[in-house]
């Protein structure tokens, strides 16, 4: 591994990851240059664990996305084991899945039959939050060295701050467009039957609670109909 070259790949990816319009986009990113810098690596995906239910997040293969559901229909994988591992244990590389059968003994015969050879996995993570697993997949046994490791680990450092900043930066629009869709629908109201703007808000507030709808969709209809539905 040239390391030299390596770290200015690392600080274009960055640079390239802060340009991204949407988390979609960033993870997705991310993922490709897994696959373009990491030696081995023939797929990447990223894996949020929700209890027992799997999300794959920009899988740059079929492959990725078939593991994640055999992890989730079996309840058992390295991936799950990455998402919901302690910080202290947050990478795992498996030289060769056919030799696995101990650690995982219903979902490595099953792997293999999907093609995967070997496996590298970090926990996404920064001081306040955990964000999931980023795998790498190569479909030989072997693939993966101890450089392929320390790669995976420099781009994971990097895609987790991209990954918070981007879905920070996500959850902020989503505010201000709710608290603008919300303040529209207030007007209407307000100018529909003459009440003061806390008047206006209580009525949106008690139709949301009544109707079980969250309060931006009452918001949204208020702003399409001119009126509560």
């Amino acid at each position: 591994m040239d390391w030299g070259w390596f770290a200015q790949q690392m600080a274009a990816m960055a640079r390239d990851l802060l340009a991204q319009d949407s988390v979609d986009t960033t993870l997705q990113r991310i993922t490709a240059t897994a696959t373009e810098l990491v030696d081995g690596c023939d797929a990447a995906g990223i894996l949020i664990l929700h209890e027992t239910k799997v999300e794959s997040l920009a899988p740059t293969h079929q492959l990725v996305t078939e593991s994640d559901q055999l992890q989730q229909q079996l309840g058992e994988g390295p991936c799950f084991d990455a998402a919901r591992s302690a910080r202290g244990e947050h990478v795992f590389r498996i030289a060769d899945l056919t030799a696995e059968h101990r650690r995982w003994p219903a979902y490595a015969p099953q792997a293999r039959a999907l093609g995967v050879g070997s496996m590298m996995g970090f926990l996404l993570f920064t001081d306040d939050e955990d964000l999931g697993a980023l795998n790498f997949y190569s479909r030989e046994p072997g693939a993966f060295t101890q450089d392929s490791e320390q790669a995976g680990l420099l781009l994971a450092s990097h895609a987790a701050i991209a990954f918070s900043s981007a879905r920070t930066h996500a959850q902020m629009e989503h505010a201000v467009a709710t608290r603008h869709v919300i303040g529209e629908a207030m007007g209407i109201i307000m100018g529909r039957h003459h009440i003061t703007e806390d008047q206006a808000f209580d009525v949106l507030r008690r139709y949301s609670q009544e109707n079980n709808i969250k309060l931006r969709e009452v918001a949204r209809q208020v702003c399409e109909q001119g009126s509560l539905p």
